[in-house]
């Protein structure tokens, strides 16, 4: 049998380290930002099948998201409240100096056994950047500080006496020790414009995308991948998903009809002007909202998309449907978080391994 652990297309889930869930609706989310619930909803993944979660970073209250725990610090917590699943903290150039980022992330490495990942954020909410006194750069420019963000971490990491020029970040012969553990920290990012993909296929281990069908997948990736053979880079592709699982297609789709029906429409429409505002502000003029409608933009990267809403086996083949289009990771958000990873692990996660398996096995 050549069906290995590598063949197997990754899980991660949404971390609700912030208030308001994954949804801008009035509908019920059992889930809550508690670090006791979040502990525990890390222990249920880990068990469920997961192999990583995802903090999110924000620093001003809006959409829902009155609350806002630290992304570092509390992946910290949910590292040390488990012992296989990987945490990524997102971090946010601007706010964060590689030097400090750099230091933070190889001590909790360190102290994890490897088990800390970075997503590095570029940024789309002006006004989070006024209310904190940051600097707000056009579109490209924020790629471009992140993209030195990025191969400053890395060079802070591998290099014994790390020297760099460029023209955010300066470091002079600086040495870092302890190194974080082997191996070296995952750095994934997101975004769709140019500048984000183009970033990605340079220096990005992970590039996270919004929601959207394998088609549209399939021909981000392919963009990609195609730009980092030429740069002799290597990277893989993470789908945003929001996961709506029921015994019947009726049910799950009962539950996204009241979702989209009980959405705030103020709240909504201002997160859609802000996120499609910055996408424009790319020199194509589209970024990851572009062609999101009212009811995508309820669940924040597109999760309703991807489609998966429907029984554990639509669910399931729906899955593989995106790995076929180059999906390396699946990113998912849910309603009622605690029970739905759980029933996820158990009724989804093992039809996805034997549909997986059978692919494998047919093709040889």
């Amino acid at each position: 049998m050549s069906y290995t652990e590598r063949d197997a297309v990754k899980f991660a889930y949404w971390v609700p380290n912030v208030s308001g869930g994954l949804v801008i609706s009035d509908i019920e989310q059992r889930t809550n930002h508690s670090a006791e619930y979040n502990r525990k909803l890390a222990q249920i993944a880990e068990k469920a099948g997961f192999d990583y979660a995802l903090s999110q970073i924000r620093f001003t209250a809006g959409y829902g998201a009155d609350e806002q725990h630290e992304s570092v610090s509390f992946s910290h917590d949910l590292l040390a409240a488990t012992t296989t699943l990987k945490v990524i903290a997102a971090l946010l150039p601007g706010p964060w100096n590689p030097a400090l980022a750099a230091k933070q992330i190889a001590t909790i490495s360190y102290l994890t056994n490897g088990r800390v990942a970075v997503n590095i954020v570029s940024g789309w909410f002006r006004g989070e950047f006024h209310a904190i006194g940051e600097h707000w750069l056009d579109h490209d420019e924020r790629y471009r500080r992140s993209e030195e963000f990025i191969r400053a971490l890395r060079g802070i990491w591998t290099e014994a006496s790390f020297t760099f020029r460029g023209d955010f970040y300066r470091f002079n012969d600086y040495s870092l020790k302890p190194k974080p553990a082997t191996p070296l920290p995952e750095i994934f990012q997101g975004g769709s414009s140019r500048a984000a993909r183009d970033m990605a296929s340079r220096v990005s281990d992970w590039y996270f995308t919004n929601g959207n069908t394998p088609a549209e997948i399939a021909r981000q990736v392919d963009d990609i991948q195609e730009k980092a053979r030429a740069n002799g880079h290597s990277v893989r592709v993470g789908v945003n998903a929001f996961a709506i699982v029921r015994e019947t297609e009726e049910e799950a789709r009962s539950v996204l009809a009241e979702i989209i029906s009980k959405a705030n429409p103020e709240a909504v429409n201002a997160f859609g002007h802000e996120v499609k505002n910055a996408g424009k502000a790319s020199p194509e003029g589209e970024g990851n909202w572009a062609k999101s409608s009212f009811d995508d933009l309820v669940q924040y990267n597109d999760g309703f998309r991807s489609n998966l809403i429907g029984t554990p086996l639509q669910v399931a083949e729906r899955i593989v449907a995106l790995k076929h289009a180059g999906a390396d990771l699946i990113l998912l958000g849910f309603l009622h978080f605690q029970e739905e990873v759980e029933y996820f692990g158990r009724r989804v996660i093992p039809l996805v391994r034997e549909l997986e398996e059978a692919k494998v096995l047919a093709a040889e």
